[in-house]
């Protein structure tokens, strides 16, 4: 039977690139913020979770924080010094890497650290997580509902139903300390209600008044990568308007 014409393969996993307009629109808005507040904190995230950068998001609306986007942030505020927006400006740049990102803010440089040196939660850790204690569950009855002992079973734990009671045959090591988590030993920790990771944002340097001070001693001196074709265009494209 011949193929109807109407047939059509509509792929639902296509993303829309972002335009060049809305990098240009974000590299304005990084230097509109540059004259606007007085203090530039280079950040990171570690063991990122979008509730928790939801929250603090929220907690300072009365500033700017940016995250994503590292190489048109960086261009924002120029990658070398021939090019930098202000003085010293291409040391933030440089270090804007990884899970990385830049807060805009009028407080008080001290009240800065005491807020986030305080504000640090505990989550659960995902596959690729460092373990930071060895967890070993002792042969015996486990205190889950029998209905989840198939679930157990396919993550690797020796168990069975005695009596309707989940049961475990044998001593079982579900993680290391020092090694690296796999998908399975993450549910498990995550099903013991172990919160081994801990959701922090780091301040790493600081800039303010053409001063650039490092504040972590983590915050060597990284080269960015060279940028993808992609922003190159929309770098040529800012330099012609």
């Amino acid at each position: 039977m011949p193929k109807s014409k109407r047939d059509k393969v509509v792929p639902l996993t296509v993303t829309k690139k972002k335009s060049y307009d809305t990098k240009k629109e974000l590299v304005s808005e990084i230097q509109e913020c540059c004259d606007k507040y007085a203090h530039i904190f280079l950040i990171e995230v570690h063991n990122e979770r979008n509730n928790l950068l939801k929250e603090i998001r929220e907690s300072w609306k009365h500033s700017r924080l940016f995250l994503g986007r590292n190489k048109v942030m960086a261009f924002s505020l120029g990658r070398t010094v021939e090019t930098e927006y202000k003085k010293d400006l291409h040391k933030l740049a440089k270090a804007l890497v990884r899970k990385r990102g830049l807060l805009f803010t009028n407080e008080k440089v001290e009240d800065v650290k005491d807020w986030f040196k305080s504000h640090k939660q505990f989550c659960y850790a995902r596959s690729g997580s460092i373990a930071t204690e060895t967890v070993v569950l002792p042969d015996g009855p486990l205190d889950f509902p029998h209905s989840m002992e198939p679930q157990l079973r396919q993550l690797g734990l020796p168990t069975r139903l005695k009596d309707g009671v989940i049961v475990l045959d044998q001593e079982h090591t579900v993680c290391t300390a020092g090694k690296v988590l796999n998908t399975q030993q993450a549910v498990i920790l995550k099903h013991l209600g172990n919160c081994m990771a801990e959701f922090q944002i780091e301040l790493m340097s600081h800039w303010s008044n053409d001063v650039f001070t490092v504040l972590s001693e983590s915050n060597s001196a990284m080269e960015i990568n060279e940028p993808d074709s992609e922003d190159d265009d929309v770098i040529e494209d800012v330099n012609e308007n």
